[in-house]
């Protein structure tokens, strides 16, 4: 069931993009200064777009790789846009990628389809955000961040405490511009100083 358009909906049209996620990445980026060192950026389960068009509008001059399985199509031309219809499970992709990087600042808003099953939605969820780590540690440069939506109720937690083990700090957050009955939250892990 599709949800009813609000505040952010209604805005994310008004500007231009193409979903009100957009919204989560401008409060991260701005609680954690995500893009500032972002020279390259790689959004994994990009589509249809939105957190790409914002790293583009507010990093312009960073070249970034959107990968998903769906078609994006940004109502912006950008040279430095790489985009990869691709399956993010599929093991030669890491190396494809790994051609392309490193990667300052990788992001995914990535979501399995929902069934309503809270548990297996979480378990899809988890497994996706566990993906997510994999290439990010593979593509993800020196001081690069990480930033991956993950379900409540599954795995996050012990995926938050892998994270503090491999980077120098990692966090969970919850931007305001998520909706007040969602169970999504995000995984912050930085290997800057």
């Amino acid at each position: 069931m599709r949800e009813k358009p609000d505040h952010y909906t209604d805005q994310a049209k008004q500007q231009g993009y193409l979903a009100r996620s957009v919204f989560k990445l401008e409060e991260l980026d701005r609680r954690f200064g995500l893009l500032k060192h972002a020279g390259a950026v790689l959004d994994l389960g990009a589509a249809p777009g939105s957190w790409t068009q914002y790293v583009l509008r507010t990093r312009p001059e960073a070249r970034v790789v959107a990968v998903d399985l769906a078609p994006i199509r940004l109502p912006e031309e950008t040279a430095n846009l790489t985009v990869i219809n691709d399956d993010i499970f599929r093991p030669e992709l890491i190396e494809d990628l790994r051609r392309l990087g490193p990667f300052e600042l990788v992001l995914s808003d990535a979501a399995p389809a929902t069934t309503g099953n809270r548990g297996l939605d979480a378990a899809r969820s988890a497994s996706l955000a566990e993906m997510v780590v994999e290439i990010a540690r593979h593509t993800l440069a020196e001081h690069g961040t990480l930033v991956a939506k993950i379900f409540q109720g599954g795995d996050e937690r012990e995926l938050l405490k892998q994270l503090r083990s491999e980077f120098r700090s990692a966090r969970a957050c919850k931007p305001r511009a998520c909706r007040k009955d969602s169970v999504e939250t995000y995984l912050l892990a930085s290997r800057r100083h």
